[in-house]
């Protein structure tokens, strides 16, 4: 049988497909040039599904993959029913609260909420609500850090990488919310009824781990 892992485009997929050829299970075309959806794998064993980073744990919770490659952080976010056995860490990131460096203090004498942007809205929720703060939060769907910048709102939750964008925008970090890396998923039904399979597959990733980490 050939198994299907479903891969997000953009940021994550070169990363992605160097592991792959770390695992021995090179892709048969170079997934960031190609215009296909479906590539097969060089060896024939799986078929690489090419959706958008919020798509591919859905395309596994579903069955549509038996496997997949998602970010922690659309994980946290879409909290899909799903089995996630690996850190595969590459795409390191962080998800923080971030803002301008003085608006903690302003806040402090406030009982009103505080308002939040972010494209991640139950994350930010859940951490504003662990952190017993009333929030309002905006969902925006592209940069967030203009939010914070023209007042939209008090603090952003986003993922930083090197921090770069935040520091040219006059935002700092408040806290840090959750430490992201890329996730190998596994569709529940499928892991027990293609036990053999995917269990070779994880086998293959495993040892690209610790190759990396020797």
């Amino acid at each position: 049988m050939m198994l299907r892992i479903a891969l997000p485009t953009g940021r994550i997929l070169k990363d992605a497909e160097r592991f792959l050829a770390a695992a021995g299970l090179p892709p048969a075309e170079n997934l960031s040039q190609t215009r296909k959806l479906m590539v097969p794998s060089q060896c024939g064993r799986v078929e690489y599904l090419l959706v958008k980073p919020v798509d591919s744990p859905l395309y596994v919770e579903q069955g549509v993959a038996e496997l997949g490659v998602s970010g922690k952080d659309v994980l946290m976010e879409l909290a899909p029913d799903i089995l996630e056995p690996l850190d595969l860490g590459f795409a390191r990131c962080r998800m923080v609260v971030a803002g301008r460096p003085e608006i903690r203090r302003s806040l402090d004498n406030t009982l009103s909420p505080v308002r939040v942007a972010t494209k991640y809205p139950r994350v930010a929720r859940l951490h504003f609500e662990k952190s017993g703060v009333p929030s309002v939060i905006l969902k925006l769907s592209g940069s967030v850090e203009i939010g914070a910048v023209l007042g939209l709102s008090h603090y952003i939750v986003d993922i930083v990488e090197t921090g770069t964008t935040l520091r040219e925008n006059g935002l700092v970090v408040h806290e840090e919310v959750a430490q992201c890396s890329a996730r190998l998923v596994v569709n529940r039904a499928a892991f027990y009824s293609h036990l053999s399979e995917i269990g070779a597959i994880l086998d293959a990733f495993k040892s690209a781990l610790e190759k990396a980490h020797a």
